[in-house]
């Protein structure tokens, strides 16, 4: 991320600022909006200017988000700085022509019932001239005025193909139509369930041929959550993970209609998450927040440390690799790791009650996985470290039938939508090991639009 450009965008701002506070109210006002203390001397811009140059660069392009969040920028500087925010996260492109089909696919539904719903989207997503000025600029009436006119006052006029060349859907970057979309389709703007699941039934058929979908991936005060996801990724939503249990637990159904299930063998075998994800999957802080309230353990630490506890001692002491993976991941991150996708150990993917010798050729091949990582929009990361016996046999001869295995395995992950990434146990064992492993994470969450900020 450019962070001298993003300086260079919010500094004249920030020195504007000068007068929502005054000199005495300026170091509150500061703490407020999240800027370090500035200086007790000087006129109030450069005050606010020193507070704002004290900011970290690590710090910045977070504060820049907490700005748009609040809708302190105008629209021309938002977007400019969403940007800029947006330069390393990658964007599923949807062509012209797409965008054309999903306007006509659109044009049949009752989309801005709600129009102060809808207009305060299109301000968050356009830069769109205030009404006021439509006179200056030759003009009978405003953007807004207009789209009020033929999609609220008289419907039958409305045409969402020429609302769409009217706000230069048409051009807008891939990143920017993605918010759109989901803004569209989300309950800020739709305050009908029915209405959402009508909208996205629309889009989906023409965002599946650009190797897309919106999918359900997360659920807030009873309304479905929808994000543009790659097709890539595993369809469905996580119901039940069961980790940390390097034996296979016995399970049965408590009620089957909700998809309640029970642990019988001892519970303190396995754990398991049953709590629906965000779009930001599942993260660390999310996992611990879990264990503090399942275990009761409310001080953060102790639950940070009891948590970290539990999931290093599942790992199997035959294999000090994933170990070794495991902590060169927390010590590779250190305070960033609350924010991070969690690292899960010995994730249970299959379970059959019955043995691959009962189930025979039907049998499942891959029954658990050494790590496994929720990330934002459905992602699915399956790490796997090998070692001599996933190729060899006994003896330490080459098994080319572990090794088929091994292969068919991977195969119905990829499949299924997960991505699956291999480290041999020698690698992790060398000394420059830790370096490696962290520059997998960082190229790996980059792939994924995971901020490590």
């Amino acid at each position: 991320m450019d962070i001298p450009s993003l300086r260079g965008l919010l500094r004249p701002f920030i020195g504007n600022l000068k007068d929502s506070c005054t000199n005495n109210s300026m170091p509150e006002f500061c703490m407020q909006l999240g800027l370090p203390l500035p200086e007790e001397f000087g006129d109030k811009r450069s005050r606010l200017h020193s507070a704002f140059d004290a900011l970290s660069d690590d710090a910045v392009p977070s504060f820049a988000l907490t700005l748009v969040e609040k809708r302190m920028l105008g629209s021309e500087l938002r977007n400019q700085v969403q940007d800029l925010l947006w330069s390393d996260i990658p964007a599923i492109e949807v062509s012209k022509r797409s965008r054309r089909e999903l306007a006509r696919a659109l044009q049949h539904l009752e989309l801005f019932r709600h129009w102060e719903h809808f207009s305060t989207l299109l301000r968050d997503v356009f830069i769109i001239p205030d009404d006021s000025l439509a006179f200056f600029l030759g003009k009978t009436e405003g953007v807004l005025a207009n789209i009020h006119r033929h999609f609220v006052r008289n419907p039958e006029d409305a045409d969402v193909e020429a609302l769409f060349e009217q706000l230069k859907v048409f051009d807008l970057s891939d990143k920017r139509f993605g918010l759109f979309l989901e803004g569209l389709a989300s309950a800020e703007v739709q305050v009908d369930v029915e209405t959402q699941l009508a909208i996205v039934a629309a889009m989906n058929p023409v965002l599946i041929g650009c190797g897309a979908e919106m999918r359900q991936t997360a659920e807030t005060g009873g309304y479905p959550v929808f994000s543009l996801v790659a097709l890539r990724t595993a369809r469905g939503r996580p119901k039940n993970l069961i980790f940390a249990s390097q034996r296979k637990p016995d399970i049965r159904f408590r009620d089957a209609v909700n998809n309640d299930i029970e642990i019988v063998s001892n519970p303190d075998d396995c754990l398991v998450y049953d709590r629906p994800l965000g779009p930001h999957g599942l993260r660390w802080h999310d996992l611990q927040q879990w264990w503090g309230e399942t275990t009761g353990e409310s001080n953060q630490e102790c639950a940070k440390k009891g948590l970290y506890r539990r999931l290093l001692d599942c790992l199997p002491e035959s294999s000090p690799p994933q170990r070794l993976l495991f902590e060169s991941f927390f010590r590779g991150f250190g305070p960033a790791i609350p924010g991070l996708p969690a690292l899960l150990p010995e994730v249970w993917l299959h379970w059959d009650p019955k043995t691959v010798t009962q189930r025979g050729p039907q049998a499942l091949l891959t029954h658990r996985m050494d790590f496994l990582m929720l990330l934002p929009a459905g992602g699915r990361v399956v790490l796997e470290v090998d070692g001599v016996q996933h190729y060899a046999d006994t003896s330490g001869r080459a098994d080319p039938h572990r090794y088929a295995r091994l292969a068919a395995g991977d195969r119905e992950l990829k499949l299924a939508g997960y991505e699956v990434y291999r480290f041999a146990g020698v690698e992790l064992q060398r000394r420059e090991a830790p370096v490696e492993v962290k520059a997998f994470f960082e190229a790996l969450f980059k792939r994924h639009g995971v901020s490590l900020r």
